[in-house]
């Protein structure tokens, strides 16, 4: 900790929040300028980097594994780091924001692992950033039971050995956290305001309680986006004084390219990985970013008709636990994002079942666990798992030799036998409106018709439309996706909307706005990298 004081942070255009200081402390804020003087440099060269090889694939429309890096997927010997105690058994995680309700809930909910969101699951609001952190220290502590005042109902942590191990995820390398500023007016990057301010206040804290600083890490599009965190990680470490290969890392595989160096991504971080995720919405998304110039051949049909049994998908997922085992590294699947009906058991017995069949897919693929999105599923899914594991934490012995996988497989969109169609085209427009118009009021994980959406979901949706009008997709009935079409059940939802919640409740909320801004992001012949940026700008707190 000898490194020159770095310059000091300023906090702009923020309300104070109760408790702040101790979350954004001096030495805290020393630690994240000093990231920030760091990594941000080279941050800044790997985005630039990120829209050259998006050119190259508008000009060659194709993609393969990197003839620069084949040695080190052609040697058998290197491994990734053992896991420790605490992340050796991950068969169920839950997922969520970190907002105080859900953060006792989750950690109480029976899963091994709570994915803690500070990414797509949580609007950056200032408030989520700083308080969201406060609560991750109060459960820590033991100082986060609480009773809610509207309801009566009291929320109190389980004894710790019954709570699930904290894997914590950071913002995506794209985002600015745009209330800390550096001396020239510089936003911090989103990814290392939120990994410093943990990492600084609970590494030790954690290793205390036999655990230890863990992360998911978002959107990585390359092995040296992988390598940029490892140097994070490495001088962390040291700053904090903390044995190397304390912190240990779960890679989401959300992006097409980051598909095609999954071993180089292990590799870069082989002394702080853990594993490997493969989720499904943001995975699509990108697929739809990169290949937007490539004809029909790569046209999306409905979301909800891409589902991991399709053969790319299924190239990817099964690619993936063939990876990670080759390496010794967990694999992570899917997300399960039914929330149950209260009201409807013949819903929830339709949707159970669903979860059930995906669940044991995954488990008989050889994954070693599985995302949900809500505590009434952590046991269906933790049965399929325990159907499979039985008393073995894992099955990364499973090393799945069978699987070979080419270059074409990860891209063949089009050996999908579906359409896009009307009605896909209208729920992707409810969704999306819905989903933003909670996102601007600082959600970022939403309930809309039964499922659990996040980010990932108006980033599918979006792209979605603007695909298909770009593609010059025709419906069955011959009906052509135009800008009109949008805008025309755009305006159809938004009159549907008001209906079903009434004019004041209407008025109060950000439904025009959504409105407006979904349509911008989905109609602009310049594609938004992402739908977030934009949406931030409009983002109030």
């Amino acid at each position: 900790m000898s490194a020159p004081a770095p310059s000091p942070l300023a906090i702009v255009d923020a309300e104070p929040l109760p408790r702040q200081e101790e979350v954004l402390t001096d030495a805290a804020l020393a630690f994240v300028a000093e990231l920030h003087r760091r990594f941000t440099p080279r941050r800044d060269e790997l985005l630039a980097r990120r829209a050259e090889r998006r050119a190259e694939i508008a000009r060659t429309s194709t993609l393969d594994f990197l003839p620069e890096t084949a040695a080190i997927r052609a040697d058998d010997s290197w491994k990734v780091a053992p896991a420790p105690a605490a992340l050796n058994d991950r068969r169920v995680e839950i997922t969520g924001p970190t907002d105080r309700k859900m953060t006792i809930n989750a950690l109480n909910s029976g899963a091994r692992v709570w994915l803690a969101d500070f990414e797509d699951a949580s609007a950056p609001t200032w408030e989520n950033v700083v308080l969201g952190q406060l609560n991750l220290i109060d459960a820590y502590t033991r100082n986060i039971d609480f009773t809610d005042e509207r309801t009566g109902k009291s929320y109190a942590l389980r004894p710790n050995e019954e709570l699930a191990t904290v894997v914590m995820r950071p913002r995506g390398w794209h985002l600015a956290e745009r209330h800390l500023v550096d001396a020239d007016g510089t936003p911090v990057p989103g990814a290392l305001v939120d990994f410093g301010l943990y990492f600084f206040h609970n590494a030790q804290r954690l290793l205390d309680l036999g655990k230890g600083p863990y992360f998911y890490l978002p959107k990585t599009e390359s092995h040296l986006e992988a390598r940029l965190w490892n140097e994070v990680f490495v001088f962390a470490q040291d700053y904090v004084g903390i044995p190397q290969g304390t912190i240990r890392a779960t890679v989401l595989i959300e992006t097409i390219t980051a598909a095609y160096e999954m071993e180089e991504i292990l590799y870069e971080l082989r002394d702080h990985a853990s594993g490997l995720n493969a989720g499904r919405w943001d995975y699509l998304f990108s697929i739809v970013k990169n290949f937007r110039d490539g004809g029909a051949k790569f046209v999306l049909p409905d979301r909800n008709a891409v589902t991991m049994t399709a053969p790319f998908m299924r190239a990817y997922t099964e690619l993936l636990v063939r990876t990670c085992h080759k390496r010794g590294a967990h694999a992570i699947g899917g997300m399960a994002a039914f929330i149950p009906s209260r009201k409807d058991p013949e819903v929830n017995k339709v949707a159970f079942e669903k979860v059930r069949a995906d669940k044991d897919r995954e488990a008989n693929d050889g994954f070693d666990g599985s995302w949900v999105a809500h505590p009434d599923l952590v046991p269906i899914a933790m049965e399929s798992f325990d159907k499979v594991l039985g008393d073995k934490p894992n099955q990364k012995d499973r090393l799945r030799e069978d699987v070979r996988v080419a270059a074409a497989d990860l891209i063949a969109i089009d050996s999908l036998d579906a359409k896009p169609t009307y009605d896909g085209l209208v729920n992707a427009v409810q969704v999306g409106i819905r989903y933003i118009e909670a996102w601007l009021r600082g959600l970022g994980a939403v309930a809309i018709f039964n499922l659990m959406e996040d980010a990932a979901t108006a980033e599918i949706s979006r792209s979605q439309i603007w695909q298909w009008i770009n593609a010059g997709v025709e419906f069955a009935g011959g009906e052509k996706v135009t800008p009109e079409l949008a805008r025309k059940v755009a305006a159809e939802e938004l009159d549907a909307i008001r209906k079903e919640i009434g004019e004041e409740a209407f008025a109060a909320g950000h439904w025009q706005e959504a409105h407006d801004l979904l349509l911008q992001v989905s109609l602009d012949e310049d594609y938004a990298d992402f739908l977030t940026l934009p949406a931030y700008e409009r983002l109030r707190g």
